[in-house]
C-alpha cells in the first residue's frame, strides 16, 4: 500500500538506527509532540531501538488527554439536560470527569450520540427543532476547521438550535510552556505532523529561534519517526536549532491557507486550561463575539464550573515529558483502561494507554521476536 508499507521497511529502519548511533556522541532528550506519534513509537518499540544516548519523552499532543477536567464537567452538565442532544466523537465518552463520564450518563438516559463530523450535528438540529443540539468541539488546530465550518454553516442556514462547547488548544504555546518550565528536560522536538498539515511549519520558527531548540516536523510511520530523530540529533550535535520538515509529502511551510482563514473568521485566540498542566496564556480558541449564539458554554451558563484536578493522577507530568507512565504507582494497577484515573489512559492517543496496550505495564516485558517492526 503506497505511503504505508514502504514507511515500515525493516532494512531501512536498521540503516536509520545505525546512522543515529554513528551521529550521536552525548545524551539528548527529545519529545514527540503528538499522541499518534507516541503510539507508533511504543507499538513498534522504536524507543527501545535507539542508542542509550537518545531518550524519547512524550508530549501534550493528545487532544482528549489535555481537555481540562472542568471542561469535561461542563459537558456533563449540558448533556444531562432533557432538552439537549449532546454529540461527541467516540473517544470522549469514557474520559472521566470529577464524578462520571459521558458513557455512564448515556446509560442513565441522557441523549448522547457519537458522530463522525460536526456537520452531522446540523442534520440532527434540523430534524429535531424542539431540541438543542450541542457538539463537544475539542482538539488541536487539526480539527478546528471542521468545527469552524459547522458554526459558519449554522449561522448561514439560520440553525439556531445548534451550538458547540469549545475546548480547542494550540500546540506552539504548549511547547513554549514546556520549555519555560524549571522541570524541563526537552532539548529537541519531533513536531506534530497533522497540526502542521493545517497550520504549516512557519509558526514554529520563532520558537526554535527564541529557545534555541531544534523542531523537526515528523510523520507517524516508523521510518518517519526514525528519520525525524536522526534529523533532530544531527542538529543538536552540530549546534543548530531550526525548523525542518521531515513530513514533506503532506506538510508545507504555509499550510492550508483556506482552512486557516475559516478558523480565524470563526475563532479567536484565548487563554486555555490544560488537564494536568493548568492555564497556558493564548493557548486556545474561543468563538468570536458575532458567533456567540452558537456558544454552548454561554447558552447553558456552565462557564463558571471550576473543578480541581485529582492528586492521584500524574498525567500532567507525563504530558510535559517529566515522567513516563510506568513512573506512576497507579499505572497498570489502580489505573487501567477499564478503570482509568485520567484521560491519558482512556484516549486512543494517550501515552498511558499506549504503554498498557503494548505490554509495558508488565514487569517482564518480552521484546517481539518476529522482526524489528513487527508486533
Amino acid at each position: 500500500m503506497k505511503y504505508l508499507d514502504e514507511y515500515r521497511s525493516e532494512p531501512i529502519a536498521e540503516k536509520l538506527v545505525a546512522e543515529i548511533r554513528h551521529v550521536v556522541t552525548r545524551p539528548w532528550v527529545l519529545m514527540e509532540v503528538c499522541g499518534g506519534q507516541t503510539h507508533s513509537i511504543v507499538k513498534y518499540g522504536l524507543d527501545r531501538l535507539l542508542p542509550a544516548e537518545v531518550e524519547l519523552v512524550h508530549g501534550p499532543g493528545c487532544p482528549v488527554c489535555v481537555t481540562s477536567l472542568e471542561m469535561i464537567d461542563q459537558a456533563h452538565a449540558i448533556a444531562c439536560r432533557p432538552d439537549v442532544i449532546f454529540c461527541s466523537f467516540g473517544d470522549m465518552l469514557r474520559v472521566p470527569g470529577s464524578k462520571s463520564d459521558l458513557l455512564i450518563l448515556k446509560s442513565r438516559g441522557a441523549d448522547i450520540r457519537v458522530v463522525y463530523s460536526p456537520i452531522d450535528c446540523l442534520k440532527l438540529a434540523r430534524a429535531n427543532p424542539d431540541k438543542q443540539v450541542v457538539f463537544f468541539a475539542i482538539g488541536f488546530e487539526t480539527t478546528a476547521p471542521a468545527n469552524a465550518m459547522s458554526v459558519w454553516q449554522a449561522r448561514r442556514q439560520g440553525i439556531k438550535n445548534f451550538s458547540i462547547l469549545v475546548s480547542h488548544v494550540l500546540v506552539p504555546p504548549a511547547m513554549a510552556s514546556i520549555l519555560q518550565s524549571p522541570l524541563n528536560r526537552v532539548q529537541g522536538f519531533l513536531g506534530p505532523g497533522h497540526v502542521c498539515t493545517v497550520m504549516g511549519c512557519r509558526e514554529y520558527e520563532p520558537l526554535a529561534a527564541r529557545y534555541r531548540v531544534p523542531i523537526v516536523i515528523t510523520g507517524f510511520e516508523p521510518l518517519d519517526l526514525l528519520a525525524g530523530v536522526l534529523m533532530t540529533v544531527r542538529q543538536l550535535e552540530t549546534g543548530r536549532a531550526v525548523v525542518e520538515n521531515q513530513y514533506g509529502r503532506v506538510v508545507t511551510r504555509d499550510g492550508n491557507r483556506v482552512a486557516q482563514d475559516l478558523v480565524n473568521q470563526v475563532f479567536e485566540v484565548c487563554d486555555r486550561k490544560w488537564r494536568g498542566v493548568g492555564s497556558i496564556p493564548k493557548s486556545g480558541y474561543k468563538l468570536r463575539y458575532e458567533f456567540r449564539d452558537h456558544d454552548a458554554g454561554r447558552k447553558f451558563g456552565v462557564e463558571e464550573i471550576d473543578t480541581p484536578e485529582p492528586a492521584a493522577c500524574i498525567s500532567g507530568l507525563v504530558l510535559r515529558g517529566v515522567k513516563k507512565p510506568h513512573d506512576c504507582p497507579a499505572f497498570g494497577k489502580q489505573c487501567t483502561p477499564d478503570h482509568p484515573l485520567g484521560a491519558t489512559m482512556v484516549s486512543a492517543e494517550g501515552a498511558c494507554a499506549a504503554y498498557y496496550a503494548y505490554g509495558r505495564h508488565l514487569q517482564k516485558f518480552k521484546e517481539p521476536e518476529t522482526g524489528l517492526l513487527q508486533t
